[in-house]
């Protein structure tokens, strides 16, 4: 048994928020209360001064595994998820060969029962990503798939996403959409704008994102699917979201740290370390994704964690790939820029990282109770610590070097501590 004494327990489930005490017995939660100090542990975790919250939950991460393992492999990017505080995550499909079928995703699956945090892993909603050919969405689930996305290039058939929606809908799962249309993209990672014309660089209109985000969320009304909005850049697609919402509509958003820590001038300032699709876009843009966040429109915050090797990141601004890595700064930036800025209570940034995720996908973890899954974070909120390296194998951050408040003290997934700092 280990106990984690003296703690500030947060469930944004429960609502509970008091300092006391937690028990965990081989892989589950048994006891929430002050405890005997005396009884006998086989570990004692002294969380004063520390926030115990949820294991915190990402929906939306890229562990470049199979296909492309110099960047990041299902290893070295849980190790990266467990220093974030991290005890689950959602792979995208955007993998080679892409999670299209029931034997590729089987192997996945099998091989991501050795990691030390929970690995789940989306569907791609048709056929290696090109948008015209459904995968079997009943086979995919039956196989483990918790999700379908395309993630990374965006459904422009519009007959075949409101069937993907509605093959979604008779699965009981949600389908993620990454909302960019090309015809607005002159060139990407950069939002098209006063930076862009500064750079001399294309850029990518807001009006991709709008057009999609508008278009989808109409569809996701008219069938009744879960659908997930991906890295929401855009003020007004914020509003659209809401606009379904208010009507309706089952349509959740992510926001990622990144959309509402920075603007577009961090392209002037990193590079290709801010180039990312969709990109960063004005100082008014990211005030309404913190408005989104304030008032609920976006209830997921998600790293679209997008790790890249040194060499593509040190190509022009036109060649390298876009994305950031974002699991172990995650926390650290809802802290600093949401709840220090006082934009969000810790409750309400830790239910956008543990319960609300958990709803999407109908995950029993995400919460704080006897008989629940031990996934647990331990964190002090009021400790800095300088951004200066990584357990993933890409370093393509934007905030190396940045003081973060937020520290990771422990995580335990199943009843294990699978990370300690």
């Amino acid at each position: 048994m280990i106990l984690i004494k003296n703690g500030r327990v947060i469930d944004p489930k429960t609502r509970l928020d008091e300092v006391t005490d937690i028990v965990i017995e081989n892989d589950k939660i048994v006891t929430i209360g002050k405890q005997d100090e005396n009884a006998e542990y086989e570990q004692v975790i002294d969380a004063s001064g520390c926030i115990v919250a949820p294991g915190l939950i990402d929906v939306h991460v890229h562990f470049r595994d199979p296909g492309f393992t110099y960047k990041e492999d299902i290893q070295t990017g849980s190790l990266a998820a467990a220093a974030g505080g991290f005890t689950t995550v959602v792979c995208m499909a955007n993998t080679k060969p892409v999670i299209d079928n029931v034997d590729t995703l089987r192997e996945l699956l099998e091989r991501a029962k050795t990691l030390p945090i929970k690995m789940l892993q989306a569907s791609a909603v048709s056929k290696g990503l090109k948008g015209e050919e459904l995968v079997d969405f009943q086979a995919m689930k039956d196989a483990g798939a918790i999700g379908f996305t395309d993630d990374g290039i965006p459904m422009m058939n519009v007959s075949k996403l409101k069937q993907a929606m509605e093959l979604a809908k008779e699965c009981n799962m949600p389908i993620s959409l990454h909302e960019e249309d090309p015809s607005f993209i002159d060139a990407p990672g950069v939002n098209k704008g006063e930076i862009s014309a500064k750079l001399g660089y294309g850029g990518a209109s807001h009006l991709a994102e709008d057009v999609m985000v508008a278009r989808d969320v109409m569809i996701a009304l008219e069938t009744g699917a879960s659908v997930d909005i991906q890295h929401i850049s855009s003020g007004y697609s914020v509003d659209l979201v809401r606009f379904a919402r208010e009507r309706g509509a089952d349509v959740v958003a992510e926001a990622s740290p990144h959309h509402f820590s920075l603007n577009e001038e961090a392209v002037l300032k990193h590079g290709t370390l801010a180039r990312m699709n969709p990109p960063l876009r004005t100082e008014w843009d990211r005030q309404k994704i913190i408005e989104g966040l304030k008032d609920d429109t976006i209830t997921i915050i998600a790293t679209d964690h997008a790790p890249h090797s040194a060499e593509e990141k040190a190509k022009s601004l036109g060649q390298a790939p876009s994305g950031i890595i974002g699991l172990e700064t995650s926390l650290a930036l809802g802290v600093t820029n949401l709840v220090k800025a006082g934009h969000l209570t810790m409750m309400q940034l830790l239910e956008k990282m543990t319960f609300n995720p958990a709803k999407l996908y109908h995950l029993e973890q995400g919460s704080i109770e006897a008989g629940k899954p031990a996934d647990l974070v331990i964190f002090n909120a009021d400790e800095q610590f300088t951004v200066d390296k990584f357990y993933s194998k890409s370093s393509n951050s934007p905030f190396v070097g940045e003081n973060l408040y937020g520290k990771i003290k422990y995580t335990i997934c199943d009843g294990k501590v699978v990370f300690e700092n």
